[in-house]
């Protein structure tokens, strides 16, 4: 009898710190989306949870865990080098979102042996993998980083990070050498200072500077390159000379994307998830597909609502349970999130719009899955919930 007593007190224990980290929750912010919930889909905390939100870069977490499901760990993106017998060299991309100049200058080593330091004649880009009228809903045309261009072969994010003075402008970053298209750009675009600037939203400036800085690199590692840089499709028949795998999987990836929340990195993996599930080029249409099925077999269908990969279009509508339960499926993966805070989250910001979602380590729960709503700029405030969960419970 005395032991049936004690389960039954142990088990009444937790109330009162349920309501009162409610009673908190609700003070902070009385009207904040908040759902935590336990590892047998408790629900220790709901408040406000009825109505769908737009989740900003929290999307970012739904891409990781489809990249996972489709694409796998280990995946690597690659990228294709040819040689004509007139030592043109073709570039076919593949929609590597990490070819950024610590990449480039090893690959660029690697091809030099394969082709021989004779001159190359011309080098001709293939971003064919991509539609030329690739389009994401929320990205526009402005300077902003976030704003890049995707693209199937793209360098540095489709950034250039440079420093200008009057009309001298030099690489801002030891390891970038500085291009014409580059100095172009940085001139027509930014004024005096230092800064990360988008290229234009023209695919062909996008390509230009891709083959001018691979270009570069190779010259750096001993080539020579004395040709125009064009574009065209690889003729059919030639071989690879190289082939390049990116050095990182898409789990390293995955932990840079979620870590920086880089947009332009978010909507490469979303896009390679059609590509690689349904084969041949990809389109948003194919990544759209295959999220909706892998979303309505676990009956998510309606409560994650995806129009792209990375958060910037507030087309994107979730449903708090509906983000849980996908952090329930990510959890195996949950290393992969290293929030600001140190923490395994995620945050999401835009205007009137603030977000953050994970997993937080509870004394009387344990680990515990939670989404936060916030339709203000306040950023610190969803911390506070966050602070305020993880003591209360």
């Amino acid at each position: 009898m005395w032991s049936r007593s004690l389960a039954l007190a142990l088990l009444l224990l937790p109330a009162p710190a349920l309501a009162g980290a409610r009673e908190n929750v609700a003070a902070l912010a009385p009207q904040g989306l908040v759902l935590v919930m336990d590892a047998k889909d408790n629900e220790l905390v709901a408040q406000n949870t009825d109505e769908p939100f737009v989740p900003a870069s929290v999307t970012k977490i739904v891409t990781a865990w489809l990249a996972m499901e489709v694409l796998g760990g280990d995946y690597r993106f690659k990228t294709r080098f040819y040689l004509d017998d007139k030592r043109v060299l073709y570039v076919r991309g593949g929609g590597d979102p990490f070819l950024i100049s610590e990449e480039l200058a090893p690959l660029a080593t690697k091809l030099v042996a394969a082709v021989g330091k004779k001159r190359i004649t011309g080098i001709v880009l293939d971003a064919n993998y991509y539609p030329s009228n690739l389009r994401i809903p929320g990205i526009e045309d402005t300077d902003e980083a976030y704003n890049a261009l995707n693209s199937a072969l793209a360098v540095n994010f489709n950034t250039v990070y440079a420093v200008r003075r009057g009309d001298k402008v030099r690489s801002a970053e030891k390891q970038t050498p500085i291009t014409p298209l580059a100095i172009d750009q940085f001139r027509l675009r930014r004024p005096n200072g230092s800064g990360r600037i988008s290229l234009s939203q023209d695919p062909m400036v996008s390509l230009q500077y891709a083959g001018e800085l691979i270009a570069a690199f190779i010259e750096r590692a001993g080539g020579r390159v004395k040709g125009k840089i064009s574009t065209g499709p690889v003729p059919e028949g030639l071989e690879p000379v190289y082939v390049h795998r990116q050095s990182r999987t898409l789990s390293d990836i995955l932990v840079e994307l979620l870590r920086a929340s880089n947009n332009y990195i978010a909507n490469q993996v979303f896009l390679e998830i059609g590509g690689h599930r349904l084969g041949g080029s990809v389109s948003l249409e194919k990544s759209l597909q295959v999220a909706n099925e892998l979303l309505a077999a676990h009956d998510l269908a309606a409560a994650i609502r995806l129009e792209e990969g990375s958060g910037i279009s507030r087309n994107n509508h979730f449903t708090a349970r509906g983000l849980a339960k996908v952090l329930e499926l990510f959890a195996p993966h949950a290393g992969l999130l290293r929030g600001r805070d140190g923490g395994m989250n995620k945050t999401g910001s835009m205007e009137g719009v603030s977000t953050l979602a994970g997993y937080a380590d509870t004394s009387g729960h344990g680990r515990v899955r939670f989404v936060i709503s916030l339709t203000s700029n306040d950023d610190k405030m969803r911390f506070r919930l966050l602070r305020t969960i993880e003591s209360g419970l």
